[in-house]
């Protein structure tokens, strides 16, 4: 298989103005790290925001030393607009991106496509991992996620390597296999399992990726229910609420 060339992605965010400017930066870096890629792409989507989180990734790509260097969208939905299931809008980003990496110069396969969320950072080597993997034959890879809470470094359950849960905010999937699965699923929540419980029926391969490299909040409320935020508020006795809800 012919290493990759063309790597794109992927943020969607829901009133993420506090925690999505360290993630463009993050993310910027890790492209920016990896050399001999033709293309480089990002893409936030920024869905019913209310809270300036598109200016604020606008501002994040445009004082980064490698954002004239990446291609970039930011795409936003009204707040008034219905909300899409969970998995329909990361689908969006990603179609979002897929038309930003465009042809690309390469050919069939050469594409990588990752996502992430607006909560986390990435470590440098986030996106050269994951083109390791790909180079090695992956046609997607599962990586895992550390808390940003001291004491309790990775979510509750997570079995050691080589298994991996998955993780839509450390995910990667050659463009050729996402397409060919049909995407994320539409659903409201589990459409990082969703996707690649398609990969694996339609016979690709997919691998486990490292744990370190993507760190996420470990706050209790989250956009999504039965999310990450969920299961962390379950195993420490708080209530799960929606983002963006009051505090009593």
């Amino acid at each position: 298989m012919r290493p990759v060339e063309a790597v794109g992605v992927l943020v969607p965010a829901h009133d993420e103005a506090a925690t999505v400017g360290a993630c463009v930066r993050s993310v910027l870096t890790a492209l920016d790290a990896v050399p001999g890629l033709r293309v480089r792409a990002l893409c936030v989507l920024a869905d019913r925001c209310s809270d300036g989180t598109a200016d604020r990734a606008r501002d994040a790509i445009a004082r980064h030393p490698a954002g004239a260097r990446v291609r970039h969208a930011v795409p936003e939905t009204r707040p008034g607009e219905p909300a899409a299931p969970v998995g329909a809008t990361r689908g969006r980003a990603a179609d979002a991106l897929l038309g930003l990496l465009g042809p690309s110069g390469t050919g069939p396969g050469r594409t990588w496509l990752l996502s992430t969320d607006a909560d986390c950072t990435v470590r440098p080597g986030w996106v050269r991992g994951h083109l390791l993997r790909a180079d090695a034959g992956a046609d997607a890879v599962i990586g895992g996620v550390v808390l940003d809470l001291p004491g309790y470094p990775v979510p509750p359950g997570e079995p050691p390597p080589p298994d991996r849960p998955v993780y839509a905010a450390n995910l990667g999937v050659r463009a050729t296999a996402y397409t060919g699965v049909g995407g994320f699923p539409e659903i409201d929540c589990g459409e990082d399992h969703g996707i690649v419980a398609r990969l694996r029926a339609g016979g690709y391969r997919v691998l486990p990726g490292p744990v370190g490299d993507v760190r996420t909040s470990a706050r209790t409320s989250g956009r999504a229910r039965g999310g990450l935020a969920d299961l962390l508020a379950r195993h420490t006795g708080v209530e799960p609420r929606a983002a963006g809800s009051p505090v009593a």
